[in-house]
């Protein structure tokens, strides 16, 4: 596993609840999107874009109602819509497997920079959030933007980070719907994908911050309660 896998690595289990659509090709392979229901532990489910490869679907019995269990990296694109380019963001796969049922379904790991600088916000309930949007090298010059959601103290440790800062973290991704306004008497319900952090370090301590230790806490049972964080 080269560097730019280890930087972006991703683990989910759920239930496929959408034919697979064509998405794009690339060197005369075919890749497909679909929508994989990943379970939380409160009982919400997080319905979750997915983008595998033809080979996979010929492979694998990928239908509605199939369970998939993989895993990829968190990756993003951009989309033209009504002349304007969006982010888009898709789990794609890159190694199905058989997982016990034990395993937390949702699970991820990063390590990037910072791109853009941190908004650190309090609810009305005094909760603290911090938005960041990371930056992921991978493989061929390319980058993943991945947005990310951070609570409480990790909010208060993101607020003072800056553009350019190497930081490494740990948590899962999470979808979230919203109304976007398209005029005064119309709005429109979108949906939102994002990784809810658990747990960060920054570059000054990444030595201390172990990927591969990290992948494997996260992605274990033991480590299921922990992943809900304060973002569930």
């Amino acid at each position: 596993m080269n560097g730019s896998e280890k930087n972006n690595r991703v683990f989910i289990m759920g239930e496929i609840v959408s034919d697979a659509a064509f998405s794009h090709e690339v060197y005369g392979e075919g890749f497909y999107e679909l929508k994989v229901k990943v379970m939380r532990l409160s009982g919400q489910a997080d319905i979750l874009p997915v983008t595998v490869s033809e080979r996979l679907i010929s492979e694998r019995d990928l239908k509605v109602g199939a369970q998939l269990a993989a895993l990829g990296q968190f990756r993003s694109y951009n989309k033209l819509e009504n002349g304007r380019s969006r982010l888009m963001l898709t789990v794609f796969v890159r190694e199905p497997v058989d997982a016990p049922p034990v395993r937390n379904p949702n699970s991820i790991v990063l390590s990037g920079y910072i791109c853009k600088p941190p908004v650190y916000r309090t609810t009305p309930f005094n909760r603290e959030i911090a938005d960041l949007l990371v930056a992921v090298n991978r493989a061929y010059n390319k980058s993943d933007y991945i947005p990310c959601i951070a609570w409480g103290r990790n909010a208060r440790f993101v607020r003072n980070l800056q553009v350019g800062d190497r930081i490494a973290l740990s948590g899962r991704i999470q979808s979230r719907e919203y109304q976007k306004k398209l005029s005064e008497y119309e709005t429109k319900t979108m949906t939102a994908y994002e990784v809810s952090v658990s747990k960060l370090a920054a570059f000054d301590s990444a030595e201390e911050f172990d990927l591969e230790r990290e992948f494997s806490l996260y992605s274990g049972a033991h480590a299921a309660g922990e992943n809900e964080g304060e973002g569930a």
